[in-house]
């Protein structure tokens, strides 16, 4: 199995755009260090002591969303309903045999995390 050359540019072109941004937030970072330098010199010429300051602030992560298991239990049971109406109406066969209940798994993972959020909301309460 061979790799024509429009797969070739298509992976230089994804290099390309990775080292660019990695570049670029390389660049980015080293103009923030060189300004918090010059202020700090300028600050220590007029005398005012400054504590020292990490190159990279902490990230303060945001607390989980209560909701996101209903948010995706939705979206999984609609999209499992929705898969199993499609094979149904459309009447898709293999070998003799129907395909609409492929996408049951989805329909109910979607229902369990919908279960799970109603579960989890009431024994908070």
């Amino acid at each position: 199995m061979g790799h024509s050359l429009g797969d070739g540019i298509i992976v230089a072109a994804l290099a390309a755009v990775f080292g660019a941004y990695f570049y670029f937030k390389h660049i980015g970072r080293q103009r923030r260090l060189e300004i918090v330098h010059q202020e700090r010199l300028a600050a220590l010429e007029k005398g005012i002591p400054l504590p020292e300051l990490p190159l990279d602030p902490p990230k303060v992560p945001k607390p989980p969303d209560p909701q996101a298991p209903l948010l995706h239990g939705i979206v999984w049971t609609a999209l499992g309903g929705g898969g199993m109406l499609a094979l149904g109406l459309f009447g898709a066969r293999m070998n003799d045999h129907a395909l609409w209940p492929l996408p049951l798994p989805l329909l109910f993972l979607g229902i369990g995390l919908m279960l799970y959020y109603a579960l989890a909301s009431d024994r908070g309460r």
